[in-house]
């Protein structure tokens, strides 16, 4: 299974109707399980982002589901695929391999 961050800013509509917000989560909650995606945790922020959702899902699923979140008009999100630190080593063992072929200019 993929991480993922989701970065999330209330619309006009989700600002209007901030006090549905935690109702609103355990929706998606919900609806995650469905797609069998875990929420990991999720936090109210201040500053840029009004709130971080910490996801786990194929990106399949995951993409789906911010979709049907983003249609329902309260949030826009920003979501990112996560790389551990494990990933990262095979991603630069890779890098480094292809750097030992030779590319024309």
């Amino acid at each position: 299974m993929a991480t993922f961050v989701t970065l999330c800013n209330f619309t006009e509509q989700g600002i209007r109707n901030f006090k549905d917000s935690p109702a609103r989560y355990e929706a998606f909650k919900a609806m995650a399980e469905q797609l069998e995606i875990k929420v990991k945790s999720f936090h109210y922020t201040t500053g840029t982002y009004d709130c971080v959702v910490i996801l786990e899902g194929t990106e399949e699923n995951v993409t789906a589901a911010m979709l049907k979140l983003g249609s329902l008009g309260n949030v826009r999100t920003q979501t990112l695929h996560t790389i551990s630190v494990e990933e990262m080593k095979k991603i630069i063992n890779k890098v480094q391999r292809l750097t030992k072929v030779p590319v024309p200019a």
